[in-house]
């Protein structure tokens, strides 16, 4: 079964379904979620795309992300990517969204509608290796200088959203 995301205009409503590649050959703007676990010590996990992804294979990125299926809630698909991709399951609460775009390898581009959750677990993580290949947690500081310093080894949406999830860290108090 070909796999569709919604199509959503600038204020997240939606117009239409697509097949996930065409979506992305075309940079159509679509719905899309990224969760973001830390443990009690306040460290982010961290993911490693899987080498084979389709895109931005082998690169660190915030511990799990996807798009929601037509008609399913994003809270529930982030729930159950979270425990696809990680094989966790935890409360996760809706602390923004933001919109990007970014060019990737092959002509594929990443136009998306972006709702972030946080949540919080000290569960040890079972990673689907189709999904992930390694998981790292991270400090926030630590992985702050790394972005700056080693930028090619992160997903785009992580470094374009970096600064906005660490201004909501540390109102949090996470």
């Amino acid at each position: 079964m070909t796999e569709r995301v919604i199509l959503v205009d600038k204020y997240d409503n939606e117009i239409g379904t697509m097949p996930k590649m065409e979506a992305h050959l075309l940079g159509k703007l679509h719905r899309a979620f990224s969760v973001f676990i830390f443990n009690n010590k306040g460290e982010l996990l961290l993911q490693q795309r899987a080498v084979e992804k389709y895109h931005s294979g082998g690169k660190w990125t915030n511990t799990c992300c996807s798009h929601p299926r037509y008609g399913e809630e994003t809270l529930d698909a982030a729930n159950r990517r979270l425990q696809e991709e990680m094989g966790m399951v935890c409360k996760l609460d809706y602390v923004f969204n933001f919109t990007y775009h970014a060019e990737m390898a092959d002509g594929l581009s990443e136009n998306e509608f972006d709702h972030v959750f946080f949540g919080l677990s000290d569960e040890a993580p079972i990673p689907n290796s189709a999904e992930v290949s390694a998981f790292r947690y991270v400090d926030m500081k630590t992985l702050e200088q790394d972005i700056k310093v080693n930028p090619d080894i992160y997903t785009e949406w992580l470094k374009i959203c970096f600064d906005r999830i660490l201004e909501y860290y540390n109102k949090r108090k996470i």
